[in-house]
């Protein structure tokens, strides 16, 4: 089907419904809900597609159609409210049609919390803990009732316009999706100022760097300090094939559910993720040995204080043989974990950092 609906369009509409939050949240904290409502409401379209598709290849026979749907790289699970007696009082899908039609109840942000966690539980390969940092009930960041109700009910009516039908059908096969939740890291990134560049690397940097890597199919690629992921994707499109695989670290509990997310609407659900503090807690290990990698990329976090000296010198992998940087300015660290991890023979490392890592007066000489 043609696609009636440009991306510019949907992403204008997008950052029009982050009016709700501003000047209530920093950007640093309104962009989960934001994302997260983004990732609800596409995951919904492309369920209903899926069904409506189903329902028309098997003539309107639900058995057929439901055994196929379970067949899905996602499932959309069904809400089960229950009194206090475990009785069901309500049953309904954990979608973004089924919040919107419930969004004048006074307990809209539990509910949106409760089909969150629902989607976590039937999807646990692809999104466990991905929700875990992200409450929509929260006085603290949305405040009391009154107010954090009428601000989830613009959210939802936001994301209900026509112009926001995110069917497949509708929008055709490209990587609008993505492409969207692409620019709005980056849009939260510039408002963020400097802490944006804790999760969130420019895609022309990104795009350079990952030309000059050159990756190839076949290729397994890690960034060990992954952010939303946006550098990790860049390099994976480079390739122009899906022979790859993915590999990724990152501290920050609410940028990894962002990075997660990130790699399932781009269709990369295979790639490994880990939740963790490159330094001092690696997890992509195998045994007591690190994994090694064809392509090594990151933007690591720049003078980053306490990144772990103290840990550094009794490194059971021994990474920092080289030398151990100062206390205050870790970024020679990541710099040395990434060189330990590419593979020797054909191992590419490629790193962002500012150029006063480089001119520092001796200090990490």
């Amino acid at each position: 089907m043609t696609q009636t609906v440009s991306q510019k369009e949907i992403n204008d509409i997008l950052w029009q419904a982050c009016d709700t939050f501003r000047g209530t949240l920093d950007p640093t904290q309104y962009k989960d809900y934001i994302l997260v409502m983004l990732f609800i409401k596409y995951m919904s379209d492309l369920w209903k597609d899926k069904r409506e598709q189903y329902l028309k290849q098997y003539k309107g026979d639900e058995k057929r159609v439901e055994r196929a749907l379970g067949r899905e790289r996602f499932v959309m699970p069904i809400v089960e409210l229950r009194d206090k007696n475990g009785k069901v009082e309500e049953a309904f899908p954990a979608s973004f049609d089924s919040l919107y039609e419930r969004r004048t109840r006074s307990n809209i942000g539990e509910l949106i919390n409760i089909a969150l966690e629902a989607i976590e539980d039937a999807n646990k390969a692809k999104l466990e803990n991905v929700f875990r940092n992200i409450d929509f009930n929260s006085e603290p960041n949305l405040g009391q009732a009154k107010d954090r109700n009428r601000r989830l009910i613009h959210l939802l009516e936001d994301f209900a316009k026509p112009q926001l039908d995110l069917r497949p059908s509708r929008i055709g096969n490209q990587d609008i999706i993505g492409n969207a939740y692409e620019y709005l890291i980056s849009r939260f990134a510039a408002d963020a100022g400097k802490k944006g560049g804790e999760f969130y690397t420019p895609a022309e940097v990104a795009t350079l760097l990952a030309r000059l890597l050159k990756p190839k199919p076949g290729d397994t690629i890690c960034d060990p300090a992954c952010g939303s992921g946006s550098l990790l994707i860049r390099v994976a499109k480079e390739i122009g094939s899906a022979n790859f695989a993915l590999f990724g670290q990152e501290s920050n509990g609410s940028t990894w559910a962002l990075c997660r997310m990130n790699m399932f609407l781009h269709e990369m659900d295979n790639a490994r993720i880990e939740w963790c503090n490159t330094i001092t807690s690696p997890h992509l290990v195998e045994g007591d040995r690190l994994l090694k990698f064809n392509v090594v990329v990151a933007n690591p976090p720049f003078s980053l204080d306490k990144w772990g000296h103290d840990y550094a010198e009794n490194d059971p992998y021994n990474r920092f043989w080289r030398g151990i940087p100062p206390r205050s300015k870790g970024d020679y660290a990541f710099i040395s974990h990434m060189i330990e991890t590419a593979l020797e023979d054909e191992g590419r490392v490629g790193v962002i950092v500012p150029h006063g890592v480089l001119f520092r007066g001796g200090a990490e000489g």
